[in-house]
């Protein structure tokens, strides 16, 4: 027993040498984690130990200040990249877009051109029906050579006032012969007018058929030129003059009358009853036909009053030279008792003074009794407003058509 024992403590002694030694123990999960906090904490407090811990800036703070550091550089590489390296792409969108907006404008002008040809189709066909229509009759009695012109009334007529009316009134002559002409009555502020007014033309019925019959439609204007709102011209050999024609025709945009244009002259008239006095004041002309060489006239005004035929007295201006344009603002004044002065004339004549010749006549104009038109109307608006002065401008006639229109009866 002895002997086993003292055999096996040998043995357990070598075995115990021949054992590597135990190798290095691994760390701790521990021991790493307070290896972490202890470089947390040195890190912390070198920050602390910075000079901005004497601004006592808190950490939130210098927080921010990183992400804006930040922030700032991103932005300035965005922008060193986008002119960098997208440089070359540029000009091809900016021809894009170029292209684009030629090809909208040119679009957009091919549009606009054919909206203006719809445009302007559409004002022709407002313009075709916005002349109104007239209401006519024709007669011919074969026994006394008469053609008998009623005008009756128009209907839808266009406004040509500011105030959206006009007024309207039908002057009815023959072609080509205007020696005789004739007027309704003016309807103010009226685009539907009622005239039923006649007229009468004596023509032989063998010339009648080379003529024809024009009825046109003027509005009134009282300070300037009576403007043409449509007219309709009649062939004479074009109707069957054997029994009456009596017919609704629609107007057709029609010019002014080619006549020769001799000036216009702007008169003024007052009467005062009570005291029997007219003044006559001529105020200015206008356009006046040249008379002389060098293209101007050198015109005065003669003025003659009448009485049943009579020459009553005359007065005139004085000359203005070379000009066609001439104002005088002269006035006259007449003795004419109430009981005369339904009857007066009033003859007013455009003269171009010659130093060497006789005075050659311009224009006539006619106003008072026995006038038409302008000069009737002009007269009746002077008695209708006593004691006021009434002014109007007057197309110069030839004179020659004046005085014949004078020898005819007056009816």
């Amino acid at each position: 027993m002895q002997l086993a024992s003292v055999q096996a403590r040998p043995r357990r002694a070598a075995e115990e040498r021949e054992e590597p030694p135990p190798g290095p123990a691994p760390p701790s999960t521990h021991h790493s984690d307070h290896q972490f906090k202890n470089m947390k904490s040195k890190f912390f407090n070198e920050l602390t130990h910075m000079p901005n811990h004497k601004l006592k800036m808190p950490m939130w703070a210098i927080g921010a200040i990183v992400v804006v550091v930040l922030a700032l550089v991103a932005c300035l590489g965005f922008c060193i990249w986008k002119k960098c390296i997208n440089k070359g792409k540029k000009p091809k969108k900016a021809r894009e877009r170029k292209g684009g907006r030629g090809r909208r404008k040119k679009e957009g002008a091919g549009e606009g051109e054919e909206g203006k040809e719809g445009e302007g189709k559409e004002g022709e066909e407002e313009e075709k029906e916005n002349f109104g229509k007239l209401e006519f009759t024709l007669d011919y009695n074969f026994t006394d050579n008469q053609l008998i012109v009623g005008i009756l009334q128009a209907e839808n007529l266009p406004a040509m006032d500011m105030g959206g009316t006009s007024d309207p009134y039908v002057k009815v002559y023959m072609l080509p012969d205007k020696k005789k002409k004739f007027e309704t009555k003016v309807q103010r502020k009226n685009l539907c007018p009622v005239f039923n007014e006649t007229f009468i033309f004596k023509i032989p019925y063998q010339e009648l058929g080379g003529q024809t019959l024009v009825l046109q439609v003027f509005d009134f204007d009282r300070f300037g030129k009576h403007d043409v709102i449509g007219q309709i011209s009649i062939p004479m050999n074009s109707v069957d003059l054997a029994q009456p024609l009596h017919e609704w025709r629609d107007l057709v945009g029609g010019e002014k009358e080619e006549v020769e244009k001799l000036g216009d002259i702007c008169i003024s008239l007052r009467y005062v009853p009570t005291a029997g006095k007219l003044t006559i004041n001529i105020m200015e002309a206008k356009h006046l036909k040249a008379m002389d060489c060098g293209g101007l006239s050198d015109p005065f005004v003669k003025v003659v009053l009448q009485h049943q035929g009579k020459r009553l007295k005359k007065k005139k201006t004085t000359v203005k030279q070379n000009t066609l344009n001439p104002y005088f603002n002269e006035s006259f004044s007449f003795e004419i008792p109430f009981g005369q002065i339904q009857k007066v004339q009033v003859l007013i004549t455009v003269y171009d003074y010659d130093k060497l010749g006789s005075n050659d006549a311009i224009g006539k104009v006619w106003i008072g009794f026995g006038a038409s038109g302008v000069g009737l109307r002009h007269w009746s608006d002077m008695l209708a407003n006593p004691r006021r002065p009434v002014a109007q401008w007057h197309a110069l006639c030839p004179e020659e058509e004046v005085d014949e229109a004078l020898k005819k009866p007056i009816r």
